[in-house]
């Protein structure tokens, strides 16, 4: 379908399971136009969404990045744009304030720490400047990684909210939940570390955990939670290195395709 559109899509078709931060590098750096446009498989642009991010970063000449406003399904706001994890942000998640990690808010655009890639324009020159994504980050927090390195070398990233995408959020629940959650926790203790130290990570972890916790405590409770799930956040974020995620799962599918 890709190659029959009319706008003439090139396909690139590969041989092997590749992450999600390997695969938005090579279509960044293949891409020729001075921005590229990162799109999840579950999200749905409303239109004028990419003109939107476009006049944003035009207008912002020093803007590596723009992230558009996430819709649920049923049009309800889902939160965008986030605070870099830190132990005062884990913190605030601990006390049961994590909303005000939350940056997705207003109707102006505004300047963020991080915007989720769902539905992301990059200018392509500050990617290459700092080396695309990390492709260490197979999935989850690669975006985080991304955000905080064109920030350290001096680009800004926009949250605009007048670029909307319905994020449907297909890989949230399901089948493969359980590898989901450990690639989650995995590669948010991989950034802490990468940016912050061994020692960071360890409060960023006992912290974040406690949230956890105490969700799962909650959903003893109340209706249509699972307490098991939340339990399984509070082990694999305090054990990050435990249990098979996504990437060992495209790893097993890559060595049936050679066998």
């Amino acid at each position: 379908m890709a190659r029959a559109h009319p706008a003439g899509a090139e396909v690139v078709a590969l041989s092997e399971r590749r992450g999600k931060a390997a695969n938005d590098s090579a279509l960044l750096e293949r891409a020729r136009g001075r921005h590229g446009l990162l799109l999840n498989e579950d999200s749905e642009l409303r239109p004028g969404a990419t003109a939107a991010l476009h006049a944003a970063l035009e207008a912002h000449p020093r803007a590596g990045a723009a992230g558009a406003r996430l819709l649920r399904p049923d049009g309800t706001p889902q939160p965008s744009a986030f605070r870099f994890p830190t132990v005062g942000a884990s913190a605030l998640g601990a006390v049961g304030l994590a909303r005000r990690n939350v940056q997705s808010t207003g109707d102006a655009v505004r300047e963020v720490d991080w915007a989720h890639s769902a539905a992301m324009l990059v200018r392509r020159e500050a990617g290459a400047q700092v080396g695309w994504l990390d492709p260490a980050f197979f999935v989850y927090s690669d975006e985080v990684d991304f955000c905080r390195r064109l920030r350290d070398a001096g680009w800004a990233i926009l949250y605009v909210p007048d670029a909307e995408a319905v994020h449907h959020e297909q890989l949230a629940t399901g089948a493969g939940a359980e590898r989901r959650i450990v690639e989650f926790s995995r590669n948010r203790d991989r950034y802490v570390r990468k940016h912050h130290g061994p020692m960071t990570a360890r409060a960023v972890r006992w912290l974040t955990a406690a949230a956890y916790a105490e969700r799962a405590a909650a959903a003893l409770v109340l209706p249509g939670h699972d307490p098991r799930r939340y339990w399984r956040h509070v082990t694999a974020t305090l054990r990050p290195q435990r249990g098979e995620g996504i990437a060992e799962a495209a790893a097993a599918f890559n060595r049936r395709g050679r066998t």
